[in-house]
């Protein structure tokens, strides 16, 4: 079986099992983004380990369940805002682990840990206020979460096929050679095209209001994906992992939401409150 085989077949199997548990339920959606979350963590740590630096991995599983559950009840509307304040205490916990540790490089350790926890966790725990909980239709309450996933994958594709007919003029080539100006504007175009059409089946935000979500999520997206492929290439490492067959790891695969959600995540709050 050849690469692009492979690729496209773990593709889809990827797209299937995040578009159901979008459509199941909101709590097998969180459960499937909160192991993510730690595939991703872990892929991290071996990163860092790459630059001499070795943040606690069992204790960051810990801290990192727990942060991403509070975010992900408080979500969902089973806690209130007064629990978060808890998140406060991370740098304390991590900074606390380390004392205990015989290690070289405690500062870096604990600045990675955080970092990874920040950088990763967090943002794929905020995906799960995406749902919109208060509405009674099932295809309006996940609409949202579907729109996002959707603009996002295909302004990925419109990049990489303008990216490999007109690219030219490279964006970041120090961090990202493959990267062009030509697929970015391609893939920027087509990602806000269906914006504006799904703007017609998912009707909680305006047309306008959706082609502004594409914006925040091509641009957030864009960062994401620089900051990874600048991390990687700081390591030198090609893939973050190997655990999704032509794709590489989990951090590969996700790396433009990671910037992405909490773009949006800030602005889709906003926009509700003036509607």
């Amino acid at each position: 079986m050849n690469n692009f085989t492979l690729r496209t077949i773990t593709g889809a199997i990827f797209v299937i099992v995040i578009i159901g548990s979008v459509l199941l339920n909101h709590w097998v959606f969180a459960v499937l983004f909160w192991l993510v979350s730690l595939a991703g963590y872990y892929e991290f740590t071996r990163i860092a380990r790459s630059l001499n630096s070795s943040p606690s991995l069992i204790e960051g599983f810990i801290i990192s369940t727990v942060t991403y559950f509070l975010i992900v009840c408080w979500n969902f509307g089973i806690i209130g805002e007064k629990y978060l304040y808890t998140l406060l205490l991370i740098p304390l916990l991590v900074t606390a682990y380390e004392l205990k540790r015989i290690s070289s490089t405690p500062l870096t350790n604990i600045a990675t840990g955080i970092f990874g926890i920040v950088w990763i966790v967090i943002p794929l725990a905020l995906l799960s206020g995406f749902f919109n909980l208060a509405e009674e239709h099932k295809w309006r309450e996940t609409g949202l979460l579907l729109g996002f996933f959707l603009i996002l994958w295909i302004y990925d594709s419109g990049a990489y096929i303008f990216g490999s007919i007109f690219g030219k003029h490279r964006m970041l080539e120090r961090i990202s050679p493959k990267k062009s100006w030509e697929g970015f504007f391609g893939g920027a175009l087509s990602g806000l095209l269906i914006a504006y059409i799904i703007s017609a089946s998912f009707t909680e935000f305006k047309p306008l209001e959706w082609v502004l979500i594409g914006v925040v999520i091509i641009i957030g997206g864009t960062f994401g994906d620089l900051v990874e492929s600048m991390l990687k290439r700081n390591a030198g490492v090609k893939d973050s992992g190997n655990i999704l067959p032509g794709h590489g790891g989990i951090l590969d695969r996700f790396d433009a939401v990671l910037l992405a959600a909490p773009a949006v995540y800030v602005l889709i709050r906003l926009l509700r409150l003036i509607n």
